[in-house]
């Protein structure tokens, strides 16, 4: 049997096409609103987020995870730039960059803890240039390329001098004041060696949990950040005290 249809009558709905009133539509839609409102701001608070993350990064502030401070860590030291005899009781590894605004803060303090420790002090640098900063690696290149020419630490002076020249020209120029040999300069600043090893100290902070700069370890124990010659100071005195050495006078105080 074919079964009957059903006349419609004016203003009475389908059998098989269910009508929503109008204040199902009302409620359907505030709901979608919420939903949308609700995405908006968790996509908002991740936007958030990375921008915190990367200032905080840029400025050197202390990180919610990382290096423990109460902890010894074990750093790589061999083959990087070195200031200061070997066999000094101290070593104070620095990761940095030459771009960041706050690296450039602690040279003046680094220079403090070299004439107060003098000897006892060994300073040794890792490269970790931000991806935050366009120039830091270029930079990085260069230093590396002026320490093959026994001028790393006069290269690492400059860059910090004027933090406004670390384009391609600006490298150059550094060099050319110092009066490093421009083809070899370039050509070194080409090599993979150099890039390779810039690579690897990346990855060593990372797995130390860095990522502010500039990080650094006292005999492996851990600070972040531009911080005073006192925080600094008291750490190498522990340290000087540990091993029974005279402890100099502190200037600050």
């Amino acid at each position: 049997m074919m079964e009957n249809k059903v006349p419609e009558q004016p203003g009475s709905s389908s059998p098989t096409t269910p009508r929503l009133d109008l204040l199902g539509v009302a409620t359907l839609v505030g709901v979608i609103g919420m939903l949308a409102i609700a995405a908006v701001n968790v996509w908002n608070v991740s936007r958030l987020a990375e921008r915190v993350a990367k200032i905080e990064a840029a400025i050197g502030a202390p990180r919610r995870s990382g290096p423990d401070p109460s902890k010894v860590y074990t750093v790589i030291t061999a083959g990087a730039p070195t200031k200061g005899p070997d066999t000094a009781p101290v070593t104070l590894v620095v990761f940095s960059e030459f771009q960041c605004p706050f690296c450039a803060r602690f040279v003046p303090t680094l220079k403090q803890i070299e004439d107060t420790y003098r000897d006892n002090v060994r300073i040794v640098w890792k490269h970790l240039p931000l991806d935050i900063h366009k120039d830091a690696v270029g930079a990085a290149l260069a230093a590396e390329a002026a320490r093959k020419q026994g001028k790393f630490w006069e290269y690492h002076d400059k860059l910090f001098a004027d933090q406004t020249r670390l384009g391609p020209e600006g490298l150059k120029q550094h060099a050319k004041e110092l009066q490093l040999d421009l083809k070899r300069f370039e050509v070194d600043m080409l090599d993979p060696n150099e890039k390779k090893r810039l690579e690897a100290d990346v990855a060593e902070a990372n797995t130390l949990g860095i990522a502010g700069t500039p990080g650094i370890f006292i005999n492996g124990r851990f600070l972040a950040g531009a911080l005073p010659f006192q925080t600094f100071a008291k750490l190498i005195d522990e340290e000087l005290t540990k091993r029974n050495l005279p402890v100099p006078p502190n200037p600050s105080n």
